[in-house]
């Protein structure tokens, strides 16, 4: 049986010249603040109502400021779609 002709590869040279720094930015450094910031007004909304015993933030409101605190929360779940 004949023999196969071996290959050789080249002999890894790596690139001349100085290497380079990439700097990656998504350019949405307002996400991440404004996610939090929405999760905590919700939050504190809620709590605020449940502490005060539905006097506070809005008292005409009445059980409807749960749902407000539960839609800052959602807001803040909305925009964090937008973070890279």
């Amino acid at each position: 049986m004949p023999k196969s002709r071996l290959r050789k590869k080249s002999d890894y040279t790596p690139p001349t010249g100085s290497p380079t720094a990439v700097k990656i930015s998504s350019g949405r450094g307002w996400v991440a603040p404004l996610m939090l910031a929405l999760f905590l007004i919700g939050l504190v909304w809620i709590v605020t109502y449940y502490v005060t015993s539905g006097t506070w933030p809005v008292q005409a409101w009445g059980n409807w400021n749960i749902l407000a605190g539960f839609g800052f929360i959602a807001a803040g779940f909305g925009v964090s779609t937008q973070w890279k």
